[in-house]
């Protein structure tokens, strides 16, 4: 697919209206950069309408062996230009999927405290194609509260790592936890498919060790619903426990 290709599929579905000011996003996030150690992370403040990196933090270089500079300068179209070809069509369908499920579904007034993660392969400055998952929250919105501007946070993992293409979008609730709204895979098959968004969140903290009581103070459902959920999960994966089912999953934990 030619850069020109991905550019008008990338703008028809982030296509806005309005002109909201950025300044006062981007100017606290770029003073921390300062402080953060070097790491296998790195980030950038992402602008969807004129396809610029307003920001690259400084360990871009050291996750990608790409300069921080150089990304800034040259932009989402050099970026794109070094996703594996095989994953672009998926990333792009995840990222229009993931949009239109954010203004179908997600009411107004609470699209600034959604939070959206996918996955590619990426071409590092040796040649090598390294997996990305990129989570990004958004910062701004148009004036049809579209996110346009956003916190995109990259880890960067091995090559060898097989990952398959996915997304996912979940919702801060009022006790600070996130829960899931959406996931889709992309390329295959998953274990977890066929669990629904409620048993992923479940999964997730009988990962963190959390007891069935806490889960159901985090959920604001009862402890007995976890453990009717809990129970559900096994017979689906058709595993007999729950200590089973936490190995696997903290083997393959990019499952959930």
């Amino acid at each position: 697919m030619q850069i020109t290709d991905i550019k008008s599929r990338y703008e028809a579905i982030f296509e806005s209206f309005g002109s909201p000011s950025l300044d006062e996003h981007i100017n606290k996030i770029i003073e921390l950069d300062y402080f953060l150690p070097y790491s296998s992370t790195f980030f950038c403040i992402t602008n969807t309408q004129d396809l610029t990196f307003q920001y690259v933090s400084k360990n871009a270089k050291a996750c990608l062996g790409i300069d921080a500079k150089k990304l800034h300068s040259k932009g989402m179209r050099y970026f794109w230009s070094r996703i594996h070809p095989d994953d672009i069509d998926k990333w792009l369908k995840a990222l229009n999927d993931l949009m239109g499920f954010t203004l179908s579904e997600i009411p107004i007034s609470d699209r600034n405290r959604m939070n959206y993660t996918w996955n590619y392969r990426f071409m590092n400055s040796k040649d090598e194609y390294v997996n990305i998952i990129q989570n990004t929250t958004p910062l701004d919105f148009d004036n049809n509260m579209k996110p346009i501007i956003g916190l995109a946070h990259y880890t960067v993992l091995h090559s060898k790592i097989t990952l398959p293409v996915s997304a996912s979008a979940k919702f801060l609730n009022a006790k600070n936890e996130y829960e899931t709204k959406y996931y889709s895979n992309f390329s295959q098959k998953l274990l977890m498919d066929g669990i629904s968004n409620r048993e992923r969140d479940i999964v997730r903290l009988l990962v963190l060790n959390y007891s069935s009581k806490d889960i159901a103070d985090k959920l604001n459902i009862s402890p007995n619903t976890v453990d009717t959920h809990r129970r559900n999960i096994l017979k689906k994966l058709n595993i007999s426990s729950t200590g089973e089912l936490i190995g696997l999953l903290k083997m393959n934990a990019h499952w959930i």
